[in-house]
């Protein structure tokens, strides 16, 4: 079978990969489109090759068809629609036995601690997968991860009808959560600096703001009646986005931290203390997430699809990569599978 190969920073490679059946409680998915991630783009500029090593499939963002199933396995047969959760999880730790496998102390995660989604057919354990409705196209089946994200930040968030909600970052991440907190009947205010992503912010129903040309406090401080925001999520992953959290949330409001930052961010720990905030970490998702995800794309998959802006086929991962770190005005782009 066909497989692109992460070989070094920025160089991707594609050829053959031997095609192995199930173990027992595997199932084997023929991939139809896979998203490329932010975690993704880590990896193609050589910043996870500890975790990755070389010479390695990745990607999760994926749907396909369950093309084998293993021995043991109940709920699944040959032609399923499915989309996969890339969290193994050892299940006997302490997290995990208290209800948290997705934040496991020994967690792998699938596609970058252990072979991913870039190739053409992927063995999983059955236990990462989720059935999508029979009448679901698979290009839009592989939005629900990364919409599963969004589903847990908001969850996270305890996100209520009449909420102000303020998503800093507008980025694929920071438009699922903005849609996510809508779903829940929040008032959504859209924080990002590129024209681009603004505008789409926009068509999807925003109110935005670029806080690189207008007061980010000032503008919150109009949208909720100078009150604050009742939950911002930081999705940018900036210090400027740590900064604006605790100037723009209300009295014991909700901040729930959704970026990767690269290095640790100065936050004012006074304004936390004396405004009694709450911060919320949000990593990954839960099974419920995936559940939650797939009736949301169910629901609104006209507005999702908007968010897809390139398909490009497996051969030409390499070019999809380099259009998106090159800065080409992306959002969200899908590899297919032929």
């Amino acid at each position: 079978m066909k497989a692109a190969f992460y070989e070094e920073a920025r160089r991707f490679s594609v050829g053959e990969k031997e095609l192995a059946p199930p173990s027992q409680g595997e199932v084997r998915v023929k991939i139809a489109y896979c998203g490329i991630c932010g975690t993704d783009i880590h990896v193609f500029l050589g910043g996870m090759e500890k975790r990755t090593g070389r010479h390695a499939v990745i990607g999760h963002e994926c749907s396909g068809v369950v093309d084998e199933v293993g021995e043991g396995v109940f709920g699944f047969q040959k032609g399923d629609k499915v989309v996969i959760r890339p969290l193994d999880y050892c299940g006997a730790c302490p997290t995990c036995k208290a209800g948290y496998s997705h934040i496991c102390q020994n967690l792998k995660f699938m596609g970058v601690d252990s072979e991913g989604a870039f190739q053409e057919f992927w063995t999983v354990p059955a236990r990462t997968l989720h059935r999508l409705p029979e009448d679901m196209d698979l290009r839009d089946g592989a939005l629900v991860e990364p919409l599963a994200v969004a589903c847990h930040d908001v969850e996270r968030g305890e996100v209520k009808p009449g909420d102000k909600a303020v998503v800093i970052g507008g980025g694929p991440i920071g438009l699922l959560v903005a849609l996510a907190a809508k779903r829940r009947g929040a008032e959504v205010l859209v924080s990002e600096v590129s024209r681009q992503r603004l505008d789409l912010a926009a068509e999807l129903g925003f109110r935005t703001v670029n806080p690189a040309e207008d007061d980010l406090e000032s503008v919150v401080a109009d949208f909720t009646g100078n009150v604050g925001a009742d939950v911002t999520f930081e999705v940018s992953g900036t210090q400027a986005g740590a900064d604006s959290i605790t100037k723009i949330t209300r009295p014991h409001g909700r901040i729930v931290v959704v970026a990767i930052f690269g290095e640790a961010p100065r936050v004012d720990l006074h304004k936390f203390f004396w405004k009694e905030y709450q911060m919320r970490g949000a990593r990954v998702y839960e099974e419920k997430d995936f559940d939650e995800a797939i009736a949301f794309l169910s629901e609104e998959k006209e507005k999702l699809r908007k968010l897809v802006t390139s398909v490009f086929s497996l051969d030409e991962i390499q070019q999809a990569f380099e259009r998106i770190v090159d800065g080409r005005k992306e959002m969200k782009v899908l590899i297919r599978y032929e």
